[in-house]
């Protein structure tokens, strides 16, 4: 890592197994080709990656205190909630959660992307329409931005999905940090070094 980015501003991803190289090397993932992209671009910003595979926002509230005092990030992106859908755990209690990270980073001083997710409509539709209207009503409640879901251009394209059908393979990664920067980049301050 070049030394300016170690006193570097951090951005801090907090998500499931979408943003934790599910299924391929760590060099791979969205989140480490977002580094790559900052410092090809000559922004002096860290990319810590805090996901882990499986997780719920109950986890990602859990462990957000400790990354925030830690970090002391910039900008933190929550991609989380997937897995709360697809275990049918009641909508108020993860618009809850997300709504506590949200304002536990705003308190710490740092820029939220909250990146949307969409869940199949299997869990009925009255479930599934308020789920996927959570993410817009609470980027609208805390003035914050929204990442569109990262699989939305991907999801049906042959190739792009590993054999689960859930996860995005090595070869989307590219898509989705093209996708993140797109709401990413008007939130990063130039390096004045």
């Amino acid at each position: 890592m070049p030394p300016d980015l170690e006193s570097g501003p951090v951005i801090i991803i907090l998500g499931d197994s979408l943003s934790a190289a599910y299924g391929m090397e760590v060099s791979q993932s969205w989140p480490s080709l977002l580094q790559e992209r900052l410092i090809h671009n000559g922004y002096a910003y860290r990319v810590f990656n805090s996901s882990i595979a499986g997780d719920t926002t109950q986890g990602g509230l859990a462990r957000l205190p400790r990354l925030l005092d830690k970090h002391q990030p910039a900008i933190v992106i929550l991609e989380l909630g997937g897995n709360d859908g697809l275990r049918g755990l009641p909508i108020e209690v993860t618009s809850a959660n997300l709504s506590s990270m949200i304002e536990q980073s705003q308190s710490a001083g740092a820029s939220v992307i909250l990146s949307e997710m969409m869940i199949p409509p299997n869990y009925g539709r009255t479930y599934t329409e308020k789920f996927n209207d959570m993410y817009m009503i609470l980027t609208e409640q805390y003035g914050i931005t929204l990442l569109p879901f990262l699989l939305q251009d991907i999801a049906l394209q042959e190739g792009l999905m590993q054999a689960d059908g859930i996860h995005p393979t090595a070869q989307a990664q590219p898509m989705i940090v093209d996708q993140v920067w797109i709401v990413l980049e008007p939130l990063l301050m130039p390096d004045r070094n």
